[in-house]
């Protein structure tokens, strides 16, 4: 038997079930009496089978109602839950992500790709850009203040955070212009051991471990000529003659201004900036949209 039942009609039902009166059912429902009488009738003519007995005496369920009862209850839980999760998924298009970064990504306007592609499939989402300080290398994920992030790796704590990689560029030197390394076209780390250096702040943790290159010294201490938490203090300190820094390739054209340069440095791994989001988020809608966006972007999907 073919059946079309309305999730309105097991709501009249159940009303009527529950309340084993169709004048309150109605009221509670919102609708007339008569409205709901003639509902329970189509129903039961879908049903081919009265799911009610009336008489003087009241109403009562009839052993096919008392049968449909615990099904028609599930269903339209089923439904309501259905319905919170459709509202939810609205709530998420509507919200508004919040993106941090220590630095500008740039390279080659990837950022406004990034977000028209995540606009064009996310329209009501509002995109909030954060610019975070050099000591939080997290830039925002750590204390929630930001939903995904573009930041650099090593992350502390990495377990935490799941990302996609934006980029892998290698780490160059840069020095002030009158630097005697200055004259090289490549410069070899063995002949940076000895340089003061330029370090993010403490609280950077184990990213300024890797932008001082403590995993190939061997074990020699760095010489910090001073600490900077900021491009423009970098940009200041390279040419006070405070120390030198390594910077990602993609990085170079914020610091090399007048009195800086920059030069290639071998024997040094890579540096990979990433898009990076709390591994409890990664079922985010906002936050899973805006990672699909970026690897779109880069060809990775």
């Amino acid at each position: 038997m073919t059946m079309d039942v309305h999730v309105r009609d097991l709501r009249y039902f159940v009303a009527v079930a529950e309340e084993l009166h169709f004048t309150r059912a109605a009221e509670l429902l919102y609708v007339s009496q008569p409205a709901l009488s003639k509902q329970i009738r189509a129903l039961e003519k879908q049903l081919g089978a009265p799911v009610f007995d009336r008489d003087r005496h009241g109403v009562r369920l009839t052993p096919a109602g008392e049968a449909l009862l615990p099904h028609a209850r599930r269903v339209l839980e089923a439904w309501q839950e259905g319905a919170a999760a459709v509202e939810r998924a609205r709530a998420a298009q509507r919200g508004t992500l919040a993106v941090g970064m220590s630095t500008s990504p740039g390279r080659g306007g990837l950022l406004p790709a990034i977000r028209s592609r995540f606009t064009a499939a996310h329209p009501h989402t509002t995109v909030r850009l954060r610019q975070v300080g050099w000591d939080d290398p997290t830039a925002g994920l750590a204390d929630g203040t930001s939903d995904v992030a573009f930041v650099w790796l090593p992350l502390p704590d990495e377990g935490r955070y799941d990302w996609t990689v934006v980029a892998e560029e290698p780490r160059l030197v840069a020095l002030p212009e009158d630097h005697p390394l200055a004259r090289r076209e490549e410069i070899a780390f063995a002949d940076l051991l000895d340089e003061p250096f330029l370090a993010l702040p403490e609280t950077a943790g184990v990213l300024r471990d890797h932008w001082l290159a403590l995993d190939h010294r061997a074990g020699r201490p760095a010489r910090v000529g001073a600490e900077i938490a900021g491009t423009e203090e970098t940009y200041e300190a390279l040419v006070a003659g405070l120390g030198v820094c390594l910077v990602a390739e993609g990085n170079a054209p914020l610091i090399t201004l007048g009195g800086v340069t920059t030069r290639p440095v071998r024997d040094l791994a890579p540096s990979r900036y990433v898009l990076a989001w709390r591994r409890e988020d990664g079922d985010r809608p906002l936050v899973r949209g805006y990672a699909r966006a970026c690897r779109e972007v880069r060809g990775v999907e």
